[in-house]
């Protein structure tokens, strides 16, 4: 299923809802790592060097989407976490 909406100002994108293989190819083609906002459930995408947040393996990241019944979405090389 696709969403549309803003990013930054551009036109309505449609974000496309892509699997989590997907997701891991793109992330690390981008030396994007899994992480966990310090002190929460959230997750998002990380370099590393973020005192916010804490790197995860890929498995613990995908329970945690899973969980709080989430999906990595992408259009155009950018990737948004939101609800399934």
């Amino acid at each position: 299923m696709a969403s549309t909406g803003q990013l930054n100002g551009r036109e309505n994108m449609v974000m496309e809802k892509i699997d989590f293989g997907k997701a891991q190819m793109i992330a690390k083609s981008k030396g994007l790592q899994p992480g966990r906002v310090k002190g929460t459930q959230g997750v998002q995408f990380t370099k590393g060097s973020n005192d916010r947040l804490t790197v995860i393996s890929w498995e613990d990241f995908e329970q945690a989407l899973k969980k709080r019944g989430l999906a990595i979405y992408e259009s155009g090389g950018w990737m948004k976490i939101m609800k399934a």
